[in-house]
């Protein structure tokens, strides 16, 4: 008797812990914020890095794109490590 009550007791926890987990399971909209959330973390320093390396680049005279190239690369960075981040917590 004492084995099924304590396999009555697993089965029992368990059945708690998936009602509670369908019971906080994410809505359509929340995932939605989430991952344009995401999408803005990891494009916004890539277009801020392009936008400030264009006018670095303008204001150096001549044509170059050197500025640009690389702080795209550090935007890319600084964007990857913001959404690792937002989805590691």
């Amino acid at each position: 008797m004492n084995h099924d009550q304590q396999l009555r007791k697993q089965v029992e926890q368990q059945v708690q812990r998936m009602k509670k987990a369908d019971a906080e399971r994410p809505t359509l909209l929340a995932q939605t914020i989430y991952l344009g959330t995401l999408g803005l973390l990891l494009v916004l320093p890539v277009v801020a890095g392009a936008y400030l390396g264009r006018w670095l680049d303008d204001r150096s005279g001549g044509y170059s794109t050197t500025w640009t190239l690389s702080l795209i690369v550090l935007g890319v960075t600084v964007g990857a490590i913001n959404a690792y981040l937002f989805i590691r917590d």
